[in-house]
């Protein structure tokens, strides 16, 4: 069986429809066969269930179409056991992600913020193009493209790297709460030393029940001075909680010369989580701005953190080995990657990403 080029699909005659698209889920039917998108038509030279196309074999299609790393992640789920189809305007509806990425080139040799929307959709296992089901929406990248961050977060990257080995990574916009609750003080008297403040006699619920800062003395202590991160001061100084005998100008001013404008961001990113019943502690252990805790009762009974959070401008292009390094990290020590999307008025969103096997 051989198929001819009309365009930018592939068209196959005879009984193409019954051997290809309803035993297999390949391609879209015609009135005479099946249209197939050249990296179906290249699964299936590689496969020899179709013998040419316009007289080329999987060796020659492949190098006009182009298609080598998106026809790798195809070629990877079909082996996986799973039906899928490029998606093409028109072919599937991709449900709640961006645009279909019909027009870009399969040959991603280019800069991915081009493209917004999933390449491939793939059906639950069982399922395919005529069910009402979608497991995936992927999106193929070579290791070297790079990634908007606004672009995520209702799809998977397939990432490929140079020898042609393929990371999943789910991105999601999660919801990020908690119920830690806690009043906190009034005009607690401390000191603004350096890149950090001294709370002299702080109440005990501070640091015990809303877990702000760190004992002076050390994690052990019951009591005494607390310190307090310039982002926690900050924070406590514009709820009024705390006097440092300076303004929050002061504070954020000195902020921004020790760290420059990722200051105001984690701050942003800080007041959004306690505002959101959630405790930030500094994440430096694991190369994050923050540790979190979702739901403190006391820090006598602090459970392992679930997240790590970094930073980022709301226009951050991320490079693929960057998202893996801190996927990788994150699941190492059991925390979910979460990235805070910042603008410069201080408005946050939530992108989460992790390792997948489909």
């Amino acid at each position: 069986m051989e198929g001819r080029l009309d365009g930018d699909v592939v068209m196959v005659g005879g009984d193409a429809r019954q051997r290809f698209y309803d035993s297999s889920g390949y391609g879209r039917p015609t009135g005479d066969g099946v249209a197939l998108a050249p990296v179906e038509a290249a699964h299936l030279l590689f496969r020899g269930d179709l013998d040419a196309v316009d007289g080329m074999g999987f060796r020659e299609f492949l190098g006009v179409e182009d298609c080598v790393v998106r026809f790798l992640v195809y070629k990877d789920f079909r082996e996986r056991g799973f039906y899928l189809s490029p998606a093409r305007e028109g072919w599937i509806d991709v449900g709640d992600s961006d645009v279909a990425s019909d027009a870009i080139p399969d040959s991603h040799g280019g800069d991915a913020d081009a493209q917004a929307g999933p390449d491939l959709i793939v059906y639950p296992q069982g399922k395919g193009p005529w069910d009402d089901a979608i497991a995936y929406r992927i999106r193929v990248v070579g290791e070297r493209e790079s990634i908007r961050a606004s672009s995520l977060g209702h799809c998977v990257l397939a990432v490929v790297d140079e020898e042609s080995e393929i990371t999943y990574l789910d991105t999601t916009r999660p919801a990020v709460d908690g119920s830690t609750a806690y009043d906190a003080p009034t005009d607690v008297v401390g000191d603004l030393l350096a890149d950090r403040a001294v709370l002299w006699d702080p109440p005990d619920e501070l640091y015990g029940a809303a877990f702000y800062g760190q004992r002076l003395a050390g994690r052990g202590a019951e009591d005494g001075p607390l310190q307090l991160s310039l982002v926690e001061t900050a924070f406590l100084l514009g709820e009024g909680a705390i006097d440092l005998g300076v303004d929050l100008t002061r504070v954020v001013d000195r902020g921004r010369r020790v760290e420059g404008d990722r200051f105001d961001r984690r701050l942003a990113v800080y007041t959004a989580l306690r505002e959101a019943g959630v405790v930030p502690k500094t994440g430096f252990k694991f190369g994050a701005d923050f540790r979190t805790y979702a739901d403190v009762e006391s820090v006598d009974d602090l459970g392992h953190s679930e997240r790590l959070v970094r930073a980022l401008p709301a226009d951050h292009a991320f490079a693929p080995r960057e998202l893996s390094l801190d996927v990788r990290l994150a699941g190492g020590v059991h925390k979910r990657m979460t990235f805070a999307l910042t603008t410069p008025t201080g408005d946050v969103d939530w992108l989460a990403v992790e390792r997948l096997t489909p």
